[in-house]
């Protein structure tokens, strides 16, 4: 039986399931609650069968997905190479959020999956809202990047390839 009288004034614990996981991007590492409810109104989410391609190689870039649930895989079906394997809490895609080029690989969903994308357009209507959150999630895009640029610098060098 449910009751009549309800306690208005005890906070929730019940936060969003997409903050949730974009919390944990670092993309969107350090924004508070209030910031990642801002970026959320902005996502948008999609779902995925087993085999459907997220996006394929050359297909237009337009942003970025987070994996809400399931697995991607991340591959060139030209040569057949796989870069990655992605599951629930990983993102991919996030260098089409500053430019136009071309996909430079396949995204194909692994099983039945639930995804975010943030689109180019969603961070640019963010900056004009919003420049200090717009700024903040740069700031992240360039350290994620730098550091993904720094890793295959080191695998390039590395004697052992």
């Amino acid at each position: 039986m449910k009751a009549i009288y309800q306690n208005y004034f005890k906070k929730s614990n019940n936060v969003n399931p997409i903050i949730k996981v974009l919390a944990n991007v670092p993309i969107f590492e350090h924004l508070t609650e209030k910031e990642l409810s801002e970026v959320v109104r902005l996502t948008h989410e999609r779902t995925y069968k087993k085999d459907e391609h997220v996006f394929k190689k050359l297909a237009p870039a337009e942003g970025m997905y987070v994996i809400l649930d399931g697995g991607v895989l991340i591959t060139d079906s030209d040569s057949e190479t796989v870069f990655a394997t992605l599951e629930s809490g990983d993102f991919f895609g996030e260098l089409a959020l500053l430019d136009e080029e071309p996909r430079s690989a396949s995204a194909i969903s692994t099983m039945p999956s639930r995804l975010i994308g943030f689109f180019r357009t969603d961070l640019l209507t963010l900056m004009k809202r919003s420049p200090e959150l717009g700024n903040k999630i740069l700031l992240n895009l360039s350290r994620v990047l730098g550091e993904r640029l720094r890793r295959t610098n080191q695998e390039l060098a590395s004697p052992n390839q």
